[in-house]
């Protein structure tokens, strides 16, 4: 089976990019790539590629002869309109259309075209989306092709030599926060949570990985309020993340909104209890208590109380750590996920 799959250039920062490089080694098809957008070091936004774009995805079509075109959009951004170009042009062409949906901005979904969207969404033979709950939406919308749940991945590639049952005590000094540095990503939330605990537990640090527009705010956010052994690392990847991960012995992510954020799916995999909240994907299978702690509240009290637990009892750590680790290694490598993907396509091509 040929899948061309449009993504954004691999060597930009983004969920979607980050989502396809590391599935590129798992592939078990003949899966090529076909960059759309923004490229990385060069003027301009995506739009000033459109052109370039569609000529460049009209040729790899008629020379590749793909099977499937997987596209990948964002539901909540002016690319939504671009990749409906790419799906009429391959529809006009008699291609196969599989859409695979990575951001579901619920307030762009509010004032959206939603007759726009479905009947764009029919033209597909299958959508794959991120959580239960944008399934059903869509289905509210009118969209009536096959609808399957996927999830983002953990690289394989990560966790190479390391045995996180072997190696966890159940121990916790370190509190690890990982994601962009937004307020949306409830990094604020995530401080907060730590003043609070460290004024109990001396012992714990708290570790923030990433960059965004809010560093610096949050960097002065807590040199006035004076909250001790905050390490900002900025950005990390490959062995520098895989290390800090390791390092680290909690996970708190309390975000307003989500698909399914990789970040959770790699602390689990490390063997981190999670504290998050009720967003996207993580809904659909996060256990409370089993997996660690998730609640629908901002309150930073509401996090403290439940990390609380964890710290003074390392059996109870060490319990939960061992059962994500499992939970992840079964359900969310890259490996797997590559060969649901192909599974799935190949279900709905003969279904």
């Amino acid at each position: 089976m040929k899948i061309l799959i449009n993504t954004p250039s691999l060597a930009l920062l983004g969920g979607v990019a980050n989502h396809y490089l590391g599935l590129k080694d798992y592939w078990t098809e003949n899966v090529k790539y076909n960059t759309v957008g923004k490229r990385l070091n060069k003027n301009g936004g995506g739009i000033l590629w459109l052109p370039y774009d569609i000529l460049k995805f009209i040729f790899r079509l008629l020379m590749f002869r793909p099977d499937v075109v997987l596209l990948n959009p964002s539901l909540g951004s002016s690319a939504l309109k671009r990749d409906f170009i790419f799906l009429n042009i391959a529809r006009s062409l008699g291609f196969k259309v599989a859409v695979m949906i990575h951001g579901f901005d619920w307030n762009y979904a509010a004032v959206i075209d939603k007759s726009w969207v479905s009947q764009n969404l029919n033209k597909a033979f299958l959508i794959f989306v991120l959580a239960q709950a944008f399934k059903e939406e869509l289905q509210s919308w009118g969209v009536n092709v096959r609808i399957e749940l996927t999830t983002t991945k953990v690289n394989d590639k990560l966790l190479e030599g390391y045995n996180s049952i072997a190696v966890r005590t159940g121990e916790v000094s370190n509190i690890l926060f990982l994601a962009r540095i937004e307020r949306a990503k409830g990094v604020f939330i995530a401080v907060d949570t730590y003043e609070i605990l460290k004024k109990k537990f001396n012992k714990l640090n708290l570790i923030v990985v990433g960059e965004g527009s809010e560093l610096n705010s949050l960097k002065r956010y807590v040199a006035e309020k004076i909250i001790p052994d905050v390490t900002f690392t900025g950005r990390l990847d490959g062995e520098e993340l895989s290390n800090i991960y390791k390092k680290s012995d909690l996970f708190i992510f309390p975000s307003y909104g989500e698909g399914m954020p990789t970040v959770v799916l790699e602390a689990m995999a490390f063997g981190l209890p999670v504290f998050t909240r009720m967003v996207g994907g993580v809904t659909d299978f996060f256990e409370n208590d089993k997996m660690g702690y998730i609640t629908d509240s901002f309150d930073p009290s509401a996090f403290a109380n439940a990390m609380e637990k964890y710290i003074v009892d390392s059996k109870l750590t060490k319990k939960v750590s061992d059962y994500n680790v499992q939970y992840a290694l079964s359900h969310f490598m890259a490996s797997t996920v590559a060969n649901k993907i192909e599974k799935s396509i190949k279900a709905a091509l003969n279904g």
